[in-house]
């Protein structure tokens, strides 16, 4: 292994130094407050994200998970029925399907951009089927046009997974603001990131904002009345506080994504033995993953040998959903090629918000000469 320092994936580090008096502010404002669940810091943030994004309601809750599920059952996809989604993707999305009592149906991906196949949609509708879910993976959006065209024709509910791709838009237009609902992730890893967990889910539909309200506090929406069987998913004052330092930075941090995503471009684009991710408009890379063209080429041990020389990468996602031990009896029928080859082919490089371009010079020439070794 080299010496140098080894690079990480994902450096979380520079952001909590450039703000690390506005958050410390932020903290001791909510300790001094006395009020820690469901208070002011919770109200101006959801204001704030509605205002970001051009939504109606900002609904906060504790994950991007619960905000799946708050959302499918807030559009009235329940026990019996299925959602359509992708395979390929984190594990969260199916199991919100799931953890509703549905039955993911999983449609294959456009190989060009790792998002469900719009096109595939249309002959996986029964008379079951409720809702679609589409994935903005690592931060590219999904083809929109093509899932609310099936959704209108079928007369389904489009809830979005807007995970990894806050401030990432579609024909101008924010992400999670194009279905019934969308749902966002403020896990420490996403392109918005808190200091643990925490979600969101926006809309425009007022009835679903406040069925959204009533069932993340237990299924009430008086204290000590509750009208449903709901759960406890409330964003904490100080996560709100901590996210709201960061919301006003976030546009120029996806900015700072996507130049060294260009910058990877001009690296790697001449390397015949990989496909670099599009640069299209609207995605704000989550993920930088490009995936391997020969089939001579093991992802793997391409990956462990980079490890050994100190540059750290992800796997996202090793196996598609459908593949998964979880669904494996249940969706043994389930064949979804390009899913399972990309599975095989992708790697995540190292790519934040500042990224010193020498050291992205030293990951695209160190992968260079591993691909060319063999």
């Amino acid at each position: 292994m080299s010496t140098q320092a080894r690079i990480p994936s994902l450096d979380l580090s520079g952001p909590v130094e450039a703000l690390w008096p506005e958050l410390l502010g932020a903290v001791e404002k909510v300790l001094r407050s006395a009020h820690y669940i469901l208070g002011p810091e919770v109200a101006a943030f959801e204001e704030e994200v509605a205002r970001f994004l051009g939504t109606r309601h900002a609904v906060s809750c504790n994950s991007g998970t619960d905000a799946l599920v708050l959302a499918l059952r807030a559009v009235g996809v329940g026990p019996g029925d299925e959602v359509i989604t992708t395979p390929f993707t984190f594990f969260a999305t199916p199991e919100a399907v799931s953890n509703v009592g549905a039955r993911p149906v999983f449609v294959d991906i456009d190989p060009d951009t790792f998002n469900l196949d719009p096109r595939l949609v249309d002959a996986a509708v029964t008379s079951r089927t409720r809702a679609i879910i589409p994935v903005h993976l690592f931060g590219r959006p999904c083809d929109m046009a093509g899932v609310l065209g099936a959704a209108a024709r079928h007369g389904l509910r489009v809830v979005e997974d807007c995970a990894q791709a806050f401030g990432a838009r579609y024909h101008g237009k924010p992400v999670g603001t194009l279905g019934h609902a969308g749902c966002f992730s403020f896990f420490p890893t996403k392109n918005l990131s808190g200091f643990g967990d925490g979600g969101l889910l926006a809309t425009d539909d007022e009835g679903l904002a406040q069925t959204a309200r009533m069932l993340r506090v237990h299924g009430s929406r008086r204290k000590y009345h509750n009208e449903a069987v709901g759960c406890n998913s409330r964003l904490d004052e100080l996560q709100a506080a901590l996210l709201r330092v960061k919301l006003p930075r976030v546009a120029a941090w996806n900015e700072a994504r996507v130049r060294a995503a260009r910058n990877y471009q001009g690296l790697l684009g001449g390397d015949g033995l990989l496909v670099p991710p599009e640069i299209s408009d609207g995605h704000v890379f989550n993920q930088y993953t490009v995936r391997m063209r020969s089939r001579s080429l093991d992802r793997d041990r391409v990956r462990a040998r980079l490890g050994d020389e100190g540059i750290d990468t992800m796997v996202y996602y090793p196996v598609p959903c459908h593949r998964l031990k979880v669904y494996g009896q249940s969706h043994a029928e389930v064949i979804c090629p390009e899913a399972e080859l990309a599975a095989s082919e992708v790697l995540s490089l190292p790519l934040w918000p500042g990224m010193d371009a020498e050291v992205q010079a030293q990951v695209a020439s160190t992968l260079h000469r591993i691909l060319r070794e063999g």
